[in-house]
């Protein structure tokens, strides 16, 4: 009797430290799905999350975001852990279909097999299974055949996971992990080749995380040049930035907001450090020897002597003072600075076209909606007018940046629409 109840102890002891792994892999999965950002692009507002439905604009036409829950018809239900593997790291899905690349399955496949696991565990195990159907892409036939995918990934895709360099710290790998695997940073923030490939995919190529367009947003350099990347910023400063979403010199805009609300806010401050870390290591991509952005006072005077005569300075001072102020620097963390924004230093003039025309997404950090949401002024400002005001912004308190034209906000206008009130924002736990 006593032998069996040592038994049952035993077997009562090894069921719950199985059922405690579990539960920590399900979690590290969760915390996985984050680092990756899995909510932006297959949940929609008011719909179950991870049923896809998400529609995404490409060069031959548009495709829809899959569901990935473990639905057995229209999710992923049937997936096993290899099939799952093929299609986040490899791009291929159960039935043999090759993924578009919209899918960051180049950036993906740098993740380990642990980390893969842990996805694929919290998948099956914790998001909730809904048969919702997926659509169809809208790319016509023949653009629409999917097998010169296979060449394209072997001409242009590394099908290897990270390989942490020995010459650098442990911190700077585990940055540069997050950043090119999981956080696939690159598959917006880096140009992309004639053949829509990333210019590169990592460090050792010049046009890494250089700025990229991306739907008439910027995403925006993230290479130590000192104007229009992150030169001027310290370690803490891109830390808080992707912990908040805001900086001292600008805030997130486009769908750099929806990586804040669902995924970096939710990282460990170990993690962010990492990435920060890595960040700061790479080198200036575009602006050579160039001297860093220096405040000019020409413009602050003007306006405070009710001096309205430059280009655009009347509609900024009826639409816009009351928020980024007389002298552009705005007010802390709630209204971004005009003065210095890297945006406004860029050649590309587009995000502030797209933010006049449009606003913003909403910060959402710790649950809280951030509470001065750019408005759109669509309605309210014609075509020259908003190039006028974007011009007196991005020439002046020293920004120096080339004007803008009617023609330009036309085309923005005419390809973009408001920025939605709803977002995602989704509780995992």
């Amino acid at each position: 009797m006593l032998k069996r109840f040592g038994w049952l102890v035993l077997a009562g002891v090894a069921f719950g430290y199985g059922a405690q792994a579990q539960d920590d892999l399900i979690a590290k999965g969760e915390y996985v799905a984050r680092a990756a950002n899995c909510v932006a692009c297959h949940s929609l507002p008011d719909a179950p999350a991870f049923a896809g439905g998400l529609k995404m604009a490409t060069p031959l036409g548009n495709i829809y975001a899959t569901n990935i829950t473990p639905d057995p018809d229209s999710g992923i239900g049937k997936y096993t852990l290899a099939d799952f593997d093929n299609a986040v790291r490899k791009g291929v899905a159960k039935d043999g279909h090759r993924l578009y690349p919209a899918m960051p399955y180049p950036s993906y496949v740098k993740m380990t097999d642990e980390d893969i696991k842990a996805l694929y565990e919290y998948f099956m195990k914790a998001v909730p299974a809904a048969k919702v159907p997926n659509k169809p892409s809208e790319i016509p036939f023949p653009l629409n055949i999917r097998w010169p995918l296979g060449v394209w990934n072997t001409l242009f895709v590394d099908m290897t996971t990270y390989k942490p360099k020995a010459d650098q710290s442990a911190e700077w790998n585990r940055g540069a992990y997050l950043v090119q695997g999981p956080g696939h940073c690159g598959a917006c923030h880096t140009p992309r080749g004639l053949f829509f490939q990333e210019a590169a995919l990592d460090e050792t190529g010049s046009e890494f995380l250089s700025g990229a367009m991306l739907d008439h947003w910027l995403a925006v350099n993230l290479t130590q040049d000192v104007n229009s990347g992150l030169g001027r910023w310290s370690h803490d400063d891109i830390k808080n930035s992707l912990k908040t979403g805001v900086t001292p010199f600008g805030s997130a805009v486009g769908t750099m907001v929806e990586v804040v609300n669902n995924s970096t806010q939710f990282l460990t401050d170990a993690d962010l450090s990492a990435m920060a870390t890595y960040l700061k290591s790479l080198a200036p991509a575009k602006e050579k020897n160039e001297k860093a952005w220096t405040y000019a006072n020409a413009t602050t005077e003007a306006l405070q002597k009710r001096d309205l005569s430059a280009r655009g300075a009347k509609v900024y001072f009826q639409q816009c003072r009351s928020c980024h102020a007389d002298d552009g620097k705005g007010y802390g963390q709630y209204m971004p600075p005009m003065a210095g924004n890297p945006g406004a230093l860029e050649t590309d003039p587009s995000t502030y076209i797209n933010l006049v025309l449009n606003g913003s997404l909403r910060l959402v950090v710790n649950g809280a909606p951030d509470g001065y949401r750019m408005p759109p002024f669509r309605a309210v400002l014609s075509d020259q007018d908003i190039a006028d005001v974007v011009t007196f912004i991005r020439g002046g308190w020293g920004n120096n940046s080339p004007a803008v034209t009617s023609a330009q906000v036309a085309e923005v206008r005419k390809a973009t629409d408001y920025a939605t009130d709803k977002v995602v924002v989704l509780k995992m736990k």
